[in-house]
């Protein structure tokens, strides 16, 4: 196997980019070779102890934590407002943010002056009102490295917010974490390596500045004479000393980019994940010593054959949500998605559709953090549509679970209760409660990065569920677990969802969640509700094609007529029942009621058809034959391995399929 960064025979780079590609390095290089050359190295260390150059380092260290601490202050909500909130002047404004990068640095000096200088636009009311003057003062240099330096962390970190996905902060806001809070607690510590990257870049360059100051502060010795202009003083009477100072400032900079180099540049999941590897799915449960808060892992069970305990089992007392409570749901969603939705508390519903049916968004306008769709919204006695999301109890979880990944799972768990108010050490004993009846409370220390997809998936429903929400919404909730996993959790989340006060809205692809867990079955298509009916009636006499398909059976939309009904996709199909002529209908034939033929099959069949078997897979002891043909659409025959190998059945072998009338069943739409 080729190993990566090895360079493979034929991959020589052309010499016409090539050679101005090594003349540019060597260009870079060039003056950075001089400084070393020309360092005088025995009496490096008497020019650096000077004691100008001592003051002017001070100084600069000085001047260069306060620009960064102003930086720190005023950048990072500017960034967050430019990566996070469309505004008009948004583009005038990162501009502004920009200028002073491309600007000549004196030119920046001059506009200062101009700005806050004694006669400038606010110099005058500083020092009338506040007694404050800017030039040539510290506080002055201290504006001005500032004023260069700070763009570099605006630009890094907003680079680092638009990486983050907002699921994470909206998810936050759904456990009921204020706007502050969220920023403090999950946007702020996962793009901590922007802001490091950003704030060690910003430090550097005010740490350098040298035309901003020297023409807005002035060179005043001990006051504004920064290391910079310490050298500019230099070169005129010793040029050896400026040379010793110039590499000391060299080697600040050259250490800030090599420590800034693949180091903070990272997500926090890929960095949790390079300490230590997921865990899949049935690995060894994990022991923690119940009286140690480490995190290490010398307690684990290395016995691979070891399989994960159920949920449930020998779990402490697991919480259970007071359910004194009832809340009802009425919703009015308009935009994308559209319908009328009232649920009594206690009712879940399986929201199912094919992918752009507009279920994520029915979601989404449920906890108000989409303009796609608004939902005038009423949980209990409560008309929660004026409520920001974090202030309506509606509990989340996405798709991806969108764990925090600087959290361990315990303390994602206990997050929604934390921002609640709960004290830390009872919310941290109900979410310990709730990962221990869903299977993965050994695996509470461990952050996200070290978790399976599965194990990952029910963090996120134990946070959900221990949020103590009034409505609960789940996106696909089951997909990443196992099917062994999946029935634990299932009929975990079914045993909490008996006894739950609110309402719950899953969107499912498995046609078993949709039975199995819900008291209704919401069909949306084109953000529109086709159906909403209990799982038996949906099963039954399902209205769209899509949902047909779902439930393993052959669905075809068509408009009866006289003769039978004529299929939207090519095709007559008759039916023992059909509708009066000209009705909208969906016909709808089990796998198991289409036979096979090699020869055009005689008797009673109604509806016979020539095709080509395109492909074979297997359902359980069965095997499902998806067949081809020109006079119909495609249908999917369930048959024995043993008919199948006595009809000498192989992708491309021409068949015959037959259905009866009477196996046919038409759903007026």
């Amino acid at each position: 196997m080729k190993r990566a960064g090895v360079r493979t025979p034929g991959a020589r780079p052309p010499l016409a980019l090539a050679v101005p590609a090594l003349a540019a390095v060597a260009f870079l290089a060039l003056p950075l070779i001089g400084i070393l050359a020309r360092t005088e190295w025995t009496e490096l260390a008497g020019h650096l102890t000077s004691p100008g150059t001592v003051q002017a380092l001070k100084l600069s260290l000085l001047v260069s934590f306060w620009a960064l601490g102003l930086s720190l202050l005023l950048g990072v909500p500017l960034a967050w407002l430019l990566a996070r909130v469309p505004f008009p002047g948004k583009a005038f404004v990162r501009s502004l943010v920009l200028l002073p990068m491309v600007l000549p640095p004196t030119v920046g000096g001059v506009a200062l002056l101009l700005a806050f200088g004694r006669r400038g636009l606010l110099g005058p009311w500083l020092e009338g009102t506040f007694g404050i003057t800017l030039p040539f003062h510290t506080s002055g240099a201290v504006l001005a490295a500032t004023f260069v330096a700070m763009p570099f962390l605006i630009i890094s970190l907003e680079g680092a917010l638009g990486g983050l996905r907002p699921r994470y902060e909206e998810t936050a806001a759904s456990l009921g974490a204020s706007p502050v809070r969220v920023f403090f607690t999950v946007t702020l510590p996962m793009v901590a390596p922007g802001v490091l990257a950003g704030a060690a870049l910003t430090w550097a360059r005010a740490l350098g500045e040298f035309g901003a100051t020297i023409t807005f502060a002035g060179n005043l010795p001990g006051t504004t004479q920064t290391l910079p202009l310490q050298v500019y003083l230099l070169l005129q009477d010793e040029p050896e000393a400026a040379t010793s100072v110039s590499l000391l400032l060299l080697a600040i900079a050259m250490g800030v980019l090599i420590a800034l180099r693949g180091r903070w540049t990272g997500t926090p999941s890929e960095r949790g994940r390079a300490a230590e590897g997921p865990v899949p799915d049935g690995a060894a449960p994990i022991t923690v010593d119940s009286d140690s808060d480490s995190d290490s892992d010398s307690n684990i069970d290395t016995d691979s054959n070891t399989a994960i305990d159920p949920p449930g089992k020998d779990a402490p007392h697991a919480p259970h949500v007071p359910s004194d409570r009832r809340w009802s749901l009425s919703a009015d969603v308009t935009g994308f998605t559209t319908l009328t939705l009232a649920a009594e508390p206690g009712t879940t519903i399986a929201v199912v559709g094919p992918n752009g049916a507009g279920k994520t968004t029915l979601l989404r306008a449920l906890l108000g953090l989409t303009p796609r769709a608004h939902a005038e919204l009423r949980l209990g006695d409560e008309d929660v549509t004026a409520l920001p999301p974090h202030r309506r109890r509606v509990a989340w979880v996405p798709q991806d679970g969108a764990l925090f990944p600087h959290l361990t799972a315990l303390a994602n768990t206990a997050y929604g209760l934390r921002a609640q108010g709960v004290a830390r050490a009872e919310a941290r004993r109900e979410a310990q409660g709730w990962l221990d009846r869903l299977g993965v409370g050994h695996l509470g220390h461990r952050k996200p990065a070290q978790l399976s997809g599965g194990q990952a998936q029910r963090v996120a429903l134990a946070r959900a569920l221990a949020a103590r929400p009034r409505l609960l919404v789940l996106d696909e909730p089951l997909a990443a677990l196992d099917q062994t996993t999946r029935a634990h959790v299932r009929h975990t989340l079914r045993a909490h969802l008996a006894g739950f006060g609110g309402v719950c809205l899953i969107v499912t692809h498995d046609p078993v969640e949709a039975v199995s867990l819900a008291d209704r079955v919401l069909v949306l298509q084109d953000g529109r509700a086709l159906q909403d009916a209990a799982p038996s009636e949906v099963t039954r006499h399902p209205r769209s094609p899509w949902v047909a398909r779902m439930l393993g059976r052959n669905a075809w939309p068509g408009t009866a007529t006289a003769d039978g009904l004529a299929l939207d996709d090519g095709g007559m199909l008759v039916a023992a029942e059909p509708p009066p002529p000209g009705t909208a209908a969906l016909a709808i034939v089990a796998p198991e009621a289409v036979s096979l033929h090699r020869e055009r099959p005689a008797g009673s069949p109604r509806n016979v058809w020539p095709g080509t078997v395109r492909e074979i897979t297997t359902s359980g002891s069965r095997l499902r034959v998806l067949v081809t043909s020109v006079e119909a659409p495609d249908l999917v025959a369930e048959i024995t391995p043993q008919s199948a190998a006595e009809l000498g059945l192989a992708d491309g072998v021409s068949v015959w399929t037959s259905v009866k009338a009477t196996e046919t069943t038409v759903v007026v739409l």
